[in-house]
């Protein structure tokens, strides 16, 4: 089974890109190609500061429009206030068995103190932990 572990509902915020009119053509397009399993973020987690509210329509959208396949990897910017809140509702109320972490977009290093608590809790929580994160040294 192909699992795409980088995949993306709603828009990239500077420019369009293919598939992102509805979810329905976004979820044709990996079958059509042979996709069993995708690993699906919110591109509105970049910008957003309701990080709460872009993981409800996160998981919403993926039991709506592709349950089985779009598995839902919700966001938590740890310089945001209660961004432990949003850690809990991605394991417990969404049952998401992931987060996705944008560094760069959320303005924290791999050294900050808080960066280290997620990764405690997300580890205590069994959860997986991506890095979105295209400027690393």
């Amino acid at each position: 089974m192909i699992i795409d572990t980088n995949a993306y509902l709603s828009r990239w915020p500077f420019r369009r890109l293919a598939g992102d009119e509805t979810i329905g053509d976004f979820v044709a397009r990996l079958r059509k190609h042979g996709v069993g399993q995708a690993w699906v973020g919110s591109f509105d987690a970049l910008l957003h500061r309701d990080i709460g509210g872009v993981n409800a329509r996160l998981a919403a959208d993926c039991k709506q429009h592709g349950a089985g396949l779009l598995v839902p990897f919700g966001a938590v910017n740890p310089k945001l206030p209660d961004w432990q809140e949003d850690l809990r509702r991605c394991r417990e109320l969404y049952r998401m068995s992931g987060i996705r972490l944008h560094p760069d977009y959320h303005g924290y290093t791999l050294a900050d103190p808080a960066f280290g608590e997620l990764l405690r809790l997300a580890a205590q929580a069994g959860m997986v932990v991506q890095l979105a994160a295209p400027n690393l040294p």
